[in-house]
Order: C-alpha cells, then structure tokens, then sequence
C-alpha cells in the first residue's frame, strides 16, 4: 500500500483570485491608455492654439476661412474627438 500524496496544489481559489486580478490590471491599462489619449489630444489643441495666436492676422483669417483645406479631418492615426 502506497502513502498518501503530501502534495497540495494552489487550488481552484488560487486560480479563480488570479483571474480576478488580471482582469482588474486590465480594466485599470485600458482607463490609463484612455486618459493618456486624451490628454494627448488636449495638449495637441492646446499647442494649436498657442502657435494659431502666435500667428499674424492674415494667416489667421485665411486659415479660418477654411481656404487652406489643411485640418479638415483626423490626421493619419488620430480619431475624432467623439469617438474617445
């Protein structure tokens, strides 16, 4: 007759903890990449309207106007602001 076994695994509580925390870590990256984007895109408009002030009149008014066409859409990589 054999010895019973001594060896005791981490069980199915040890498993069901580990879950629960890989599923909090990701719940908290996915907030922290969603604020990272948004202050990137506040810092963008922020820069945009330094360098639009800093600008002369004329460039000013004919930026407006829309006669450029520069800026009409998201750039390459970039959502629109009411997609976050």
């Amino acid at each position: 007759m054999s010895a019973p076994s001594s060896e005791v695994g981490p069980g199915f509580l040890a498993f069901v903890a580990f879950f629960f925390l890989a599923v909090a870590l990701w719940l908290l990256m996915r907030n922290m990449f969603t604020r990272m984007r948004r202050m990137n895109l506040a810092q963008r408009a922020e820069e945009q309207r330094a360098a639009r002030a800093a600008r002369p009149p004329e460039e000013t008014r004919a930026t407006e106007a829309g006669d450029s066409g520069v800026g009409d859409g998201p750039e390459e990589g970039q959502r629109r602001g009411d997609e976050v």
